[in-house]
């Protein structure tokens, strides 16, 4: 390391920034928040460091840097001027007086140096190049604001009330330590990320009392994985996949995704295939509840979004009546996601006032649906799981009225780079896809909208985009 990593306590200490344009005013920024006493040299200043002066939040000398009296009593010291000279005599003079120097932009002259920093107060996380690339700093610190939420702060003001507690109730830091690493990943965690700190707080009271050497509780996450882009997961989708103890997956969950989830998960894989059941819903559905029971943190991931399709009300509600705790985290349906990256908008002002989700599963040789409600001018059409009963879906809206030289496309695996888009009409459609081969996961798109692939495409994976009028 070139940089020892240090947290410093200057709350109430008498700081020193020795410059007054923005630069010194950020940096100021920084000190002020972590409670200093600052003050500033320099014969002039930036609005914002007058906005700090008549706020009284600062002090001031107008006037250049003298080494003899500006550093007496000063516990820390930041050279921001766009003069040299006078930065390496501010570092040369703090480090001769053993006073911590940040010159900005050279590390060179600095004992410390400043880090980019993700503030979950109390929690914070410091980031630093040691100055060799603080765009790149800057960078790793925006992904990592995305994967660590504002409420683990919370979570941490709550571990600290209660630490004393919890150390008089668990006189063995081993168990300690285990008791904490329970509670901070399982469902008081959950519920203070869910902004239910009242419960929270009652749930860890109870915990305290009644259960410190009891079976964890267990937890089921119902998880949307989107259309099968990984870019597509939300944030809080790909921090319960990093948590779960086991992860219970559907066929339409794809490779990319599953290598998401952590490492050391159990694996159990519960898709479902046209004739060909692994688990049986009602299987999974008490697989789900077993595996909380055992105190598992237990991930059900589906394709697209569990409550489009994806038959997670069913599941919730077994766990509701086994009083399983549960959370919902919705997905991109394929809908919405496929569309967008086929370039196919479900609704347009000049061509479809409103949109209709259908699901084309054959049953024995029919589809049974609403066609006159489906089979309306204006309207998009989305199906899901259509492809086998892809030609008696066409032939049927064009018994229904709609004109057989209505636009209509398949998209193969939408939002992946193993994305195909085949265009035709209601009447040749069925042809088409014959001919290219598709295979499931597919959607079918019928309307007016459709006309709009060919302008609208933006995503063309491999060029191996299938346009046939």
């Amino acid at each position: 390391m070139d940089f020892l990593p240090i947290f410093l306590n200057i709350r109430d200490r008498d700081c020193l920034v020795v410059g007054g344009g923005d630069i010194a005013a950020r940096k100021t920024a920084l000190l002020l928040k972590a409670g200093a006493r600052v003050r500033i040299v320099s014969p002039t200043l930036s609005d914002g460091l007058n906005t700090h002066l008549q706020q009284g939040r600062i002090s001031y000398d107008a006037e250049p840097f003298d080494p003899t009296r500006h550093l007496n009593g000063v516990a820390l010291v930041i050279a921001a001027t766009d003069d040299c000279s006078v930065n390496q005599l501010v570092s040369e003079t703090a480090k001769r007086l053993g006073i911590p120097v940040n010159v900005v932009d050279n590390p060179a002259l600095c004992s410390f140096i400043m880090p980019a920093i993700l503030d979950r107060s109390p929690m914070l996380v410091a980031i630093s190049s040691g100055g060799a690339s603080p765009v790149l700093t800057r960078l790793l610190r925006a992904r990592l604001e995305t994967l660590i939420p504002e409420a683990y702060g919370r979570l941490a003001k709550y571990a600290a009330k209660f630490r004393e507690q919890v150390k008089r109730r668990i006189s063995s830091s081993a168990k300690r330590r285990l008791f904490w690493e329970n509670i901070l990943q399982g469902p008081f965690a959950e519920l203070i990320f869910s902004g239910k700190d009242r419960d929270a707080q009652a749930y860890l009271e109870h915990v305290l009392e009644n259960e410190v050497d009891a079976l964890p509780q267990g937890e089921v996450y119902l998880v949307g994985a989107g259309p099968g882009n990984p870019d597509l997961l939300t944030f809080r989708a790909m921090r319960l996949m990093q948590q779960a103890d086991v992860v219970v997956y559907d066929r339409l969950v794809s490779p990319a995704i599953l290598d998401m989830v952590r490492r050391d998960a159990t694996r159990i894989y519960a898709g479902k295939e046209r004739d060909k059941h692994v688990l049986p819903q009602e299987s999974i559905n008490q697989l789900l509840v077993r595996l909380a029971k055992e105190g598992k943190r237990v991930l059900r991931l589906k394709g697209g979004d569990p409550f489009i399709f994806g038959r997670g009300g069913e599941e919730i509600e077994t766990l509701s009546d086994h009083r399983i705790p549960f959370q919902v985290v919705p997905g991109i349906t394929a809908a919405s996601g496929v569309a967008s990256y086929a370039g196919i908008p479900l609704t347009h002002r000049d061509y479809a006032q409103s949109c209709i989700f259908v699901t084309g599963h054959l049953k024995n040789n029919r589809i049974d649906l609403d066609w006159p409600a489906i089979a309306r001018p204006q309207q998009t059409i989305v199906i899901y799981m259509g492809l086998l009963g892809l030609p008696l879906l066409c032939k049927k809206l064009i018994e229904h009225d709609l004109p057989a030289s209505l636009p209509a496309a398949i998209v193969q695996q939408g939002t992946t780079y193993n994305q195909r888009v085949v265009v035709g009409t209601l009447e040749t459609l069925p042809h088409l896809a014959l001919e290219a081969d598709l295979v499931p996961p597919t959607l079918i798109i019928v309307g007016e909208v459709v006309k709009l692939h060919q302008k609208l495409t933006w995503f063309e994976p491999a060029s191996n985009i299938d346009e046939i009028e």
